[in-house]
């Protein structure tokens, strides 16, 4: 069932839905999400049974208290995420094998009276924005794989198949593990997508892209994503979030004004915004 709801006084008006599976090769799903404004996230965990399913959803569950509100901060996120690194940590102290997840999405946050987008990211699920038919991938993936692209020795659509696909150099509970965080603004008529990669893992960024432009609502577009990552393989957990902005964004032509990079002290979840755009930004389709 799609949720929709709208923020006051910004008017922002969002629909949003969700779907997850554990996959064809997996027993236990260890992805968890929150998919309630003004929060959309998707944890992965890592560790295995009784530990993976148990540090995603300790992630989650810092975020749950800013449900319903539109009034939050970046800097309250930051801090959130501080929380939920500690969380994690906690955890993986008392295993043998170890704990960790990826932490990734978007929250509507207030900044300078205005409404926008807080993107976060530790690790290699994604967010996507798909806007006049254009993907855009809004994140940087935190892998071994995103670091052999950028140095020419493996190209984009080899990442899926690259043997060493899964091992990432950020996750939560981490030493020197910092979020990624990206300030946008909120564009009517965007959609935006949150995904682990069990989506981009098993199906193209050209598929995504086809599959966000059907047209149906939030709950069906990600069924149907879920769907085709499970025709395809299936070898992972794979969740996914849709995110429609209705009303209450800024104007489609707008779209190229941008926010900043921005950057957490892993210390405190303090925030600084930086001044210039991000230069980290890709774009497709």
């Amino acid at each position: 069932m799609d949720a929709r709801s709208e923020a006051m006084p910004a008017r922002l008006d969002v629909m949003s839905g969700a779907r997850t599976d554990p996959g064809l090769r997996r027993k236990v799903n260890e992805d968890s999400f929150l998919a309630s404004y003004p929060v959309f996230l998707v944890a992965d965990g890592m560790g295995g049974h009784e530990a993976g399913d148990r540090a995603s959803a300790a992630v989650i569950d810092v975020f749950r208290g800013f449900v319903g509100r539109s009034d939050v901060t970046p800097e309250e996120i930051a801090q959130a995420v501080y929380r939920a690194h500690s969380a994690v940590a906690a955890i993986a102290a008392g295993t043998t094998r170890g704990a960790g997840s990826t932490l990734t999405g978007l929250v509507a946050v207030r900044q300078d009276g205005e409404q926008r987008w807080l993107v976060l990211n530790v690790g290699d699920s994604r967010v996507y924005r798909l806007l006049a038919e254009r993907l855009e991938q809004l994140t940087i993936d935190h892998s071994v794989a995103q670091e052999m692209v950028d140095a020419g020795r493996l190209s984009r659509d080899q990442m899926s198949q690259f043997e060493g696909r899964n091992v990432i150099t950020r996750a939560m509970g981490g030493e020197r593990s910092p979020a990624d965080y990206w300030l946008l603004p909120v564009v009517t008529g965007e959609r935006l997508l949150v995904c682990s990669d069990g989506l981009n893992g098993e199906i193209t960024d050209e598929a995504i892209r086809a599959g966000l432009l059907v047209g149906g609502s939030p709950t069906h577009t990600a069924g149907s994503l879920v769907t085709q990552a499970i025709a395809h393989g299936g070898r992972d957990n794979v969740t996914v979030i849709v995110v429609d902005v209705v009303a209450g964004g800024i104007h489609p032509r707008l779209e190229d004004t941008t926010g900043g990079l921005m950057t957490s002290g892993t210390a405190t979840g303090t925030v600084e915004v930086a001044t210039v755009p991000s230069t980290r930004r890709r774009r497709h389709g």
